[in-house]
């Protein structure tokens, strides 16, 4: 199926479970970037962060979400449909978003799935980082609300006459030329690393 650039993808027959499936973006970037701040407010009030701990640790988080976007994207999103279940939550993922993507309501993931993973990535962290968890998972869920933002715009407008145009051709390629390269939204750094970097014209 090639792109339609009008209408969206009917995921559930259920009406109530399809409009969950929908969101302003505006929703979860404010949640996201809300919660960041949150973070970061409430590890200085208890001593768990001083300036310079919280600038490095939020820039940790930050690297660490972009390497979550391009791990999901690659490996989660675009996994092989082996079987009527890969293919059923491929599609309801990210399968719906190439056949539909300038269908703008559904270019976020639903803020109670976001929230549910947000949650189970701060315990983890809380594991393994202990008190630094707050910096991080600020930066990460910073990281978070910057890629939305930033797939948002891609989709919704047209490229500036400036250095940020990269992205919009990135993810231009991704999406009409080669779904097999150019996973990174936010940045194209883990797909230099992991040489899934679009070929360049001879």
């Amino acid at each position: 199926m090639k792109p339609n650039h009008k209408g969206s993808a009917q995921i559930f027959q259920n009406p109530y479970l399809e409009r969950l499936t929908k969101t302003h973006i505006a929703v979860p970037i404010s949640i996201f970037i809300i919660i960041a701040i949150g973070l970061i407010i409430y590890g200085f009030q208890n001593g768990f962060l001083n300036v310079l701990s919280a600038i490095g640790l939020f820039f940790v988080g930050w690297l660490i979400f972009s390497l979550i976007e391009y791990m999901a994207h690659r490996h989660l999103f675009h996994m092989e449909p082996t079987n009527e279940f890969k293919k059923n939550i491929q599609y309801t993922f990210h399968g719906n978003h190439h056949d539909y993507p300038k269908d703008k309501d559904r270019l976020a993931m639903p803020p109670i799935v976001s929230l549910f993973i947000a949650s189970f990535l701060f315990f983890t962290f809380k594991l393994i980082f202990g008190p630094f968890v707050f910096g991080i998972v600020a930066g990460l869920l910073f990281g978070y609300a910057l890629y939305l933002f930033v797939h948002y715009a891609v989709h919704a407008y047209a490229p500036p006459k400036n250095f940020l145009k990269t992205l919009w051709i990135h993810h231009s390629i991704h999406h009409y030329k080669d779904p097999n390269r150019a996973y990174g939204v936010s940045t194209p750094l883990w797909d230099w690393v992991f040489g899934t970097m679009p070929e360049k014209k001879k």
